[in-house]
């Protein structure tokens, strides 16, 4: 009996591809809209105050669809496949083999209640399950509630920015900490210049920064 019903509750629960509606590989993601993914090269993508930055895949097509559903849509179980793309990018790379706390990019208390989570907490929290490593959600934090940024040109979105993270003093790491920023998505690279500017000017130095995408205007 215990076994039918188990066989039933899988039946019920079936994980469908959230871009194709597949239901042969019981995934959010199917293997075939994931090889519609462009991961970039493994390496360095950009320096930022001398501080790593890696950019695991390209802001197109299925990664664009991801994002917003996660960010905006409210599909949050989406969060565990962003997880799994920065982690299977991470996991080839050199310095995964570093023990890191996980500081995921903050939003203001605001656009929280309003959107009633920050998706990259439930990302950072699922990366961290898969690393190993630890996480810290109540340590960086965003005091100034701010445009968003796509809409920006570059002098807005500096204006827009500054001044807009600081550090909680609940939680804090040490010193000698590895950290590692997680975020969905990087452009002009300013949120993690100006996030970086405050842990360093907090004495951390042993920073690095890992986005799920990057669109590829990058480095024009």
């Amino acid at each position: 009996m215990i076994k039918i019903l188990e066989k039933l509750l899988n039946l019920i629960y079936i994980k469908v591809c959230y871009f194709c509606g597949s239901q042969k590989e019981d995934s959010l993601l199917c293997l075939k809209c994931r090889s519609k993914i462009h991961f970039l090269p493994q390496g360095v993508y950009k320096n930022i105050q001398g501080i790593d930055i890696y950019a695991a895949s390209l802001y197109d097509g299925i990664n664009k669809e991801l994002i917003k559903a996660v960010k905006y849509k409210g599909q949050k179980q989406l969060a565990s496949v962003m997880a799994d793309l920065m982690f299977d990018y991470w996991k080839k790379l050199k310095v995964c083999d570093s023990e890191f706390i996980v500081l995921p990019v903050p939003i203001h208390k605001y656009r929280r209640k309003e959107r009633g989570y920050n998706h990259m907490d439930i990302v950072a929290k699922e990366f961290c399950a898969l690393s190993k490593y630890r996480y810290n959600t109540d340590f960086l934090i965003r005091i100034k509630d701010t445009k968003k940024q796509y809409n920006l040109n570059k002098h807005e979105r500096l204006e827009n920015i500054k001044d807009a993270f600081d550090l909680n003093v609940k939680n804090i790491p040490d010193k000698s900490d590895n950290l590692l920023i997680i975020d969905d998505i990087t452009s002009t690279g300013i949120t993690l210049s100006e996030i970086i500017k405050v842990l360093k000017n907090n004495g951390y130095i042993n920073i690095t920064a890992l986005t799920l995408a990057t669109p590829d205007i990058w480095n024009k």
